[in-house]
């Protein structure tokens, strides 16, 4: 199985986002991950997805979600050439003992503690998807109560990719 991320500039409508899902659904399509938010100008939305299955079935995705109606673009955001990042939201049962110790792993990740409480912290870490995984790993002997991971989100680099839709 093979994982592609896209990125599919969209009609801001009511609906958009469900009819891109409902293709995926209708035709067996797997979603890894799935984000989604307005562009610098409002009448648009980006969505990042990303996709797995053979290299026919994410062809196939790409060409389906052009058709749709509102899509404006697609485009496969290749990791050489592209930035991703995510957001995880991490709560971590730690009483005052163990409380330093997910501190100092958070620091290491450049990660921010977002709230304390008597017997938990709120860790909020933003990176690729490695960086993520590496934190989480890395606090697996602590109860983790709570996690929220966003998915991708992504942008090509550079400036000669920018899509501009009129």
């Amino acid at each position: 199985m093979n994982k592609k991320v896209f990125q599919i500039i969209v009609d801001n409508n009511s609906g958009v986002l469900s009819r891109i899902s409902g293709l995926f659904s209708r035709r067996g399509y797997s979603i890894e991950s799935i984000t989604s938010g307005v562009t610098a100008n409002t009448q648009y939305t980006c969505i990042t997805i990303v996709a797995s299955g053979d290299d026919e079935v994410l062809d196939q995705i790409e060409k389906q979600v052009a058709k749709l109606e509102d899509v404006r673009h697609v485009v496969e955001l290749e990791p050489e050439t592209s930035v991703y990042r995510e957001l995880a939201l991490i709560k971590v049962k730690a009483d005052v003992s163990e409380r330093q110790n997910v501190i100092a792993v958070a620091n290491i990740f450049r990660a921010n503690i977002i709230d304390v409480a008597s017997d938990s912290l709120i860790v909020e870490i933003t990176g690729n998807l490695s960086k993520v995984d590496a934190f989480l790993k890395l606090i697996e002997g602590y109860e983790i109560l709570e996690l929220a991971r966003t998915g991708i989100a992504g942008l090509c680099r550079g400036s000669e990719n920018v899509v501009k839709i009129q």
